[in-house]
């Protein structure tokens, strides 16, 4: 099983920024799907972004322009670079990992189809 570590997250203010890493013991270039999720408190668990077979990530439309997803195969390593953060961006954020793609040739958006999922970074945004 693939083990995959959050880091970077932490507490910080409306409009500040964050970056949050996630690194993989399974080398990144061969990962087909990455994919970053959050849960904030109390809400279910949601997509935030998929990078797949290393094309131009796609993510959740109400996140565009705030959130980018990339990797650095180099060190195994996927990112989410978070700007402009709100107090609604605060969650518990998870990368997960599959090396295979779904069945359509694409990558799922719910964690629960992601076999590898790493065990979270915290993010709170206060106003």
């Amino acid at each position: 099983q693939v083990k995959l570590v959050e880091s970077g997250g932490g507490s910080v203010q409306t409009g500040d920024s964050l970056r949050l890493s996630c690194v993989s013991s399974r080398p990144t270039v061969s990962t087909y799907c990455m994919a970053w999720f959050r849960q904030p408190p109390g809400k279910e668990r949601e997509w935030v972004g998929i990078i797949a077979n290393d094309r131009t990530p796609t993510y959740a439309a109400s996140l565009m322009g705030r959130f980018t997803i990339f990797k650095d195969n180099t060190k195994n390593t996927l990112y989410l670079q978070m700007n402009n953060l709100k107090p609604e961006d605060s969650a518990m954020y998870y990368c997960a990992a599959d090396d295979r793609a779904s069945p359509s040739g694409g990558c799922y958006t719910f964690a629960e189809n992601y076999p590898d999922l790493g065990q979270g970074t915290q993010v709170t945004v206060s106003s």
